[in-house]
Formats: structure tokens, sequence, C-alpha cells
């Protein structure tokens, strides 16, 4: 008998296929090529981009006054984020080869990629990249977090979380208490990305 849980976390991969498919298709469609780290539109489309950008002063008119007063506290975050994303470095270099856990590629999770879109003035590039840079270590550590949890304690919670990272499927149910010690010899090793 299969799995409910696994046979869902199939469906969720075919899924995010599918999703991949149609984002490839949205790259058809507007003209845009991506190449390494470098996203390229067709020249008329950049000429058409440029006309849509807004100036800074309609920019700073348009903008809600509390955005422009509360953007010192989100810019503010960036320091502890370099520190976060420091410690992340050195901890993944330092502990993770003693455990035998695969590093997590940082470029697969921070892409700064929308200061190329013509249509956004400097103002918008800045917050995109930040917000980027961000979410992007956000989705790092968190895969960190995820390579650490299933090296040291791999078991589902009891209790339903919002969300699960990509590595919680592999886990063992709550209570679970069969061979647990053998699974957690094998479990140790099995890092490979379905």
């Amino acid at each position: 008998m299969e799995d409910p849980i696994l046979e869902l976390f199939e469906k969720i991969k075919k899924l995010e296929t599918e999703l991949s498919f149609e984002l490839q298709k949205k790259q058809e469609e507007f003209l845009y090529e991506v190449n390494e780290t470098r996203v390229s539109f067709e020249k008329e489309i950049q000429r058409q981009h440029r006309k849509l950008k807004k100036r800074i002063w309609r920019f700073f008119k348009d903008a809600a006054i509390l955005n422009i007063l509360t953007a010192p506290f989100i810019y503010s975050l960036i320091i502890p984020g370099l520190i976060l994303d420091a410690f992340l470095f050195v901890y993944q270099n330092v502990c993770f080869p003693v455990y035998g856990i695969p590093k997590v590629r940082r470029k697969d999770y921070i892409i700064m990629d929308r200061q190329y879109l013509s249509y956004l003035n400097w103002i918008e590039k800045f917050n995109c990249v930040y917000c980027g840079y961000f979410n992007g270590l956000m989705s790092y550590s968190r895969e960190i977090a995820a390579r650490t949890e299933q090296y040291w304690c791999p078991i589902k919670h009891a209790r339903k979380l919002k969300s699960v990272h990509t590595r919680y499927r592999k886990f063992f149910d709550y209570g679970d208490a069969n061979d647990y010690q053998e699974r957690l010899k094998k479990i140790r090793k099995d890092y490979k990305d379905d």
C-alpha cells in the first residue's frame, strides 16, 4: 500500500514541473532570454519598457508618506542579514563536511535579476534587489536548517505546520519508533534531491 503522504508529495512535484513549463512559456511570451545570471529582452521590448518607467519625482509624489517613513526600518535589516549570510557560510563550511551533509549552493537560492527590467526606476530596482536578496537568504537559510534537521532530528511534528521545507517528506512519522536508529543511519546519507 502506497503512503498517501508520499503520493501527495509526488503530485506536488508534478505540479512544480508543470509550473516550470508554464513559466518557460511566459519567457517566450515576454520575449526575454536568461543567460547564466543575466536576463536580456529584445531591443524593441526594452524600448517599450523604458517608456513605462515611472520618473523619480512621480514615484515620490505617488508614494504614501508612511511607506517613505518606514523605509529606513526595512533597510536597516541589511546588517543582520549580511551577518546571517556570513554565519551561514561559516556554519555550512565547518559543520557540513564533518557530518557528510552536502553544502547548499547559495546561488540557487539568492537570485537578483529584477534590476534588468527597464520599466523600473532606480529606486524600484534597488527595492527589488533588496527583496530578492532577503527572500533568497531566507530560502537559503531554510534549506541549510532543513539539512541540519534531517541529520539530527528527522521526525515530523505532531502538530500541523503552516508550511514544510523540502526535506520534511523524508522525515519519520511522529511516534514511529520502529527501527528508528537503523532508519536514522540511512536518512543521514539520503540528501539527493528527488
